[in-house]
């Protein structure tokens, strides 16, 4: 028990040195502050970087050992660490004292040396051995509890199993409880109040956007994820791309040594019922690592559109028609994933490794609506009824190259990744309505409308990104990246004429599109006095574009370079206050579909369409955040975007048609602030995020000058106990005022979930239960009205539901905790767009 104890102060003790480690990272606006910070040296406290190697007792270094650095005369813990995969470690700012290193492994006698750190320069401890310890692995328990919620300097951390009511959840579904994100009525991801978030998976580019990515979020299991990160202003080292930020959704990874299984295995019931089922294996040994993904999803959802259009003329404003819409859509989708890999240690110093992943996504959906149109009072004028049905199939093939050389122990180190990403799709689109009068008679011929819509995706992508460390505990970080992407999507209708299919020039399109981005950063960080430390970086990114509509033999070419600096600074006033400063200026390309003019139809009487002319929105933001007592932060936000990025409606009165497409049509200003705090007190837990903001959108839509503004509060909250035997029962919900998202209003939403946790068979399987959107109240309901726009609609999903999960988890081997490189490809991937379902 009292070894079992002393490990959780540790890890403990691990996790607070992470986060004093991570107050280093991040950002400055000008090149010309940038050069008098780095000259800035005179009042710099000493300090040295201090590293090791431990290895086993047959000479093979040893990966995943916990170090522990005390001072000498009063035991005090100063740092934490774990070594790498080629067994070395490194504690970074070491001032000038006597210590005692000390070196833990499950399995082994915990070893110690001392040591004494002077002068300025780099200091080298001598090879520690560890020894088998007489005791077997099997009696030794390690038992943690992570916070749902960890605010870290420079990202807010979600632990997804933290939480058992994520138990038959999706990634979408995990990600719009988590703090400060919120997911509209098309499953559009905003982040503060802001949109344009750049996904990340495993720290690489999602590669995927609007539809398609919502369509991958919703078939990627809450059992498959570990971490969500939360970056509202990442440093200077990841692509520029996000407007609002990066959300990095890391998946579960092996950390033993040996061979790894872990299997899952759900049943969750909404309307209709859904299934999933995961299978993890890892094997590490020696120098080589093997790992190995497996999973399938299934699910059948139900939602109901109803939507209320009044048609205005154009200059009087005065009612035309009116158009009411009631529509279901009944979809079944199965995903279908799989990931394969190795790592091999060349040399105590040098590392390869290869991943090939990969899904294949079919889908099946059907829609169907009534739509009533009237006149002006009311009075029913005819009726249509419209049956959509579409098929897709939507496949992926991801591969990647990687590299790691560390030069010394100082922690001079190179990285080089290759990545080859294609994405294919091929979807089928049977569009009927029928048309009725008033009195419910046939009027006029069906019209039916054949698409046969596939595109194709091609990606290449190549980074270097080199460390060195510098004297008085500065660092020095560079790297260069290309990215090549090629898109082809070729949308061809067909009309069903007396019984005989005619090609439909006028709606058909053949759309390519090719973009080279090349980027080159530049980072230095450091502490500047014992309190203030700091970190600046410099990106450069050109774009070069090239657009061509084959159909009508139109083109387009864009040429820009642009620079984005950041800045992060942190000035630490005492052992429980924090304070710090970030700075960052992120673009928002269009989305490649979005350039693509060809339309996509959802019924008779609405369409989207895409915009060649779209551009690129800049967006610049800062935050200064307060912590205390590593308990409670608070982030006062402001940010300024220009040429945003929105969907905006267009109607014609006179064939009651509305359709969407994205455009360049304001600017947007946003303030704000963001209060979180975690508690616990002996077995209760819990967390709160409050965030309100204030958005204002001004800019001509339509050619009419819109000016819209709200002030929304987001909170999120949870509360858990720990019984005995490890049951944890967990309640959480999020809430969210009216508010604004582009040109529509959205009015308040939330939810309330359940959750319980029970580890059974020795603590190797674990049992959960989730209830989501406990009392139904997750609809959304807006409006957008500007101009001779005036529409309104309510969505009702199948959100709703119970779900019951068990997982298995099989270990043989000590813990490790390296981590792997997980492909470098830019933000070109975040940005696929296929056919809307």
């Amino acid at each position: 028990m009292k070894k079992t104890i002393k490990i959780r102060s540790e890890i403990s003790a691990l996790i607070i040195s992470g986060c004093s480690a991570s107050l280093q990272r991040n950002i400055v606006p000008h090149t010309t502050i940038l050069f008098l910070l780095l000259s800035f040296s005179g009042v710099a406290q000493k300090v040295i970087n201090v590293s090791g190697e431990v290895k086993d007792a047959a000479g093979i270094p040893f990966a995943g050992a916990a170090i522990f650095l005390y001072t000498a005369k009063d035991s005090v813990l100063m740092k934490a660490a774990f070594t790498d995969n080629k067994g070395i470690y490194l504690f970074e700012s070491i001032k000038e004292n006597t210590y005692l290193v000390s070196v833990s492994a499950i399995g082994f006698k915990k070893s110690f040396v001392n040591i004494v750190v002077s002068d300025a320069r780099p200091m080298l401890v001598p090879v520690i051995t560890l020894v088998n310890e007489v005791k077997g692995l099997k009696e030794v328990t390690v038992q943690t509890t992570k916070a749902l919620f960890e605010q870290k300097a420079d990202k807010m951390v979600v632990n997804v199993n933290a939480s058992p009511s994520n138990a038959g959840a999706n990634a979408l579904e995990v990600l719009e409880k988590s703090p400060g994100i919120t997911v509209d009525r098309d499953g559009n991801i905003s982040l503060k109040g802001k949109a344009g978030v750049q996904i990340f998976i495993d720290g690489k580019p999602s590669y995927l956007s609007g539809q398609d990515l919502v369509n991958y979020l919703r078939n990627l299991q809450g059992t498959q994820l570990d971490q969500i990160e939360i970056m509202t202003n990442p440093p200077a080292k990841y692509d520029a791309a996000g407007n609002s930020g990066i959300i990095n959704i890391k998946t579960k990874k092996t950390n033993q040594v040996g061979f790894n299984l872990f299997l899952n295995a759900g049943y969750t019931q909404g309307i209709y019922a859904r299934n999933n089922q995961d299978i993890i294996v890892n094997y590490r040994k020696n120098r080589v690592n093997l790992f190995g993904t497996l999973g399938r999803n299934e699910r059948n959802t139900d939602r109901t559109f109803i939507i209320e259009r009044k048609f205005r003329h154009t200059t009087t404003k005065e009612i035309k028609s009116l158009l009411d819409q009631v529509s279901g859509e009944r979809n079944w989708n199965a995903s279908n994933t799989f990931k394969i890999g190795a790592d091999f240690s060349i040399s105590p110093k040098t590392t390869v490794g290869a991943v090939v992943s990969g899904f294949y996504n079919p889908e099946n959906s059907t829609s169907t609506g009534n739509i009533f149109i009237a006149d002006p009072n009311n009075t029913l004028l005819g009726k249509t009824f419209s049956k959509s049905i579409s098929k897709d199939s939507w496949e992926n093939v991801s591969s990647n190259v990687n590299f790691r050389h560390l030069f010394d122990s100082t922690g001079k180190e190179l990285t080089a990744e290759l990545d080859y990403i294609t994405y294919s799709s091929n979807n089928t689109q049977n569009l009927s309505n029928y048309f009725y009068n008033a009195f419910g008679a046939i009027n006029g011929k069906p019209d039916t409308l054949y698409g046969d819509l596939p595109q194709k995706i091609s990606i290449y992508s190549a980074k270097a990104d080199y460390v060195h460390p510098l004297k008085k505990g500065a660092k020095l970080e560079a790297g260069i990246k290309a990215g090549y992407v090629e898109t082809d999507a070729n949308a061809v209708y067909d009309s069903l004429i007396n019984k005989i299919l005619v090609r439909d020039i006028g709606r058909s399109n053949h759309f390519i599109y090719d973009e080279r981005i090349a980027a080159a950063y530049i980072n230095y960080s450091r502490p500047f006095t014992k309190k203030i430390s700091g970190q600046f970086g410099l990106r450069l990114e050109n774009t070069l574009a090239n657009g061509s509509q084959i159909t009508t033999n139109e083109k387009f070419r864009l040429n820009y370079t642009q620079l984005f600096p950041t800045a992060y600074i942190s000035y630490q006033v005492n052992q429980k206050n924090n304070w710090s400063v970030n700075y960052g200026r992120r673009i928002r390309r269009p989305d490649y579909a979005s350039l693509n003019p060809f339309v996509t139809f959802l019924d008779r009487y609405t369409f989207e369409q895409g915009n060649p002319n779209l551009r690129p929105q800049f967006s610049d933001n800062v935050e200064v955040s307060h912590t205390f007592n590593s308990f409670l932060t608070t982030t006062l936000n402001y940010t300024k975007t220009s040429n945003i990025i929105q969907l905006v409606l267009e109607q014609d009165e006179q064939t009651n048609q509305t359709f969407g497409k994205q455009a360049n049509i304001a600017n947007q200003r946003q303030y704000g602030i963001s209060v979180s705090a975690f508690k616990q007190l002996k077995n209760w837990s819990g967390n709160i995020y409050v965030n309100v903001y204030n958005n204002e959108f001004n800019g001509l839509v339509n050619n009419t000058f819109v000016s819209i503004g709200a002030t929304t509060v987001v909170l999120n909250a949870s509360a858990s106990y720990k019984f005995k035997k490890g049951i944890v029962a967990e309640l959480n919900g999020f809430y969210r005022t009216a508010g604004v998202e582009g040109v529509f209003r959205i009015k308040a939403l939330g939810a309330v979930n359940f959750g319980a946790s029970m580890p059974l068979l020795k603590n190797k399987a674990t049992i959960r239960l989730s209830v989501r959107d406990i009392f139904w109240t997750q609809k959304v309901t807006g409006e957008s009205r500007f101009g001779n726009v005036d529409a309104a609609f309510r969505m009702i999903p199948d959100s709703r539901t119970a779900g019951l999960s068990f997982s298995y988890r099989l270990s043989k081997g000590k813990l490790n905790n390296s981590k792997r490189k997980n492909g470098g490809a830019s933000d070109e991937q975040g940005r696929v767009k296929g056919s809307d379902n």
